[in-house]
């Protein structure tokens, strides 16, 4: 059986605080952020919007974007949100569709 690895950036609200992140369970990750059902930096600063993510083929491939992804600066960050997720909506109930 074959999984699919994601990153996945999270926000608390247009232009606001971002996290970074990666898994194999895109839908039970991010609402373990939402629900702030594990104490950290998400919880503490209502980073629970998913406004960005993409497939990746393995977990190795998924770790090395996350990884990219976190060196860049702020606006680099930012950039692919904004290129597909203008408006930065709440990406999360598109994955029940």
């Amino acid at each position: 059986m074959d999984k699919d690895f994601h990153v996945y950036i999270l926000a608390s609200k247009m232009g606001g605080t971002i996290y970074i992140g990666v898994t194999s369970d895109l839908v039970g990750r991010v609402y373990i952020h939402r629900e702030a059902l594990v104490p950290g930096f998400t919880s503490k600063y209502g980073v629970h919007r998913l406004v960005w993510f993409e497939q990746r083929g393995t977990a190795e491939s998924a770790i090395t974007r996350e990884k990219q992804l976190k060196k860049w600066n702020r606006a680099w960050k930012i950039e692919p949100i904004e290129k597909t997720n203008a408006s930065w909506k709440d990406l999360y109930p598109t994955l029940f569709t």
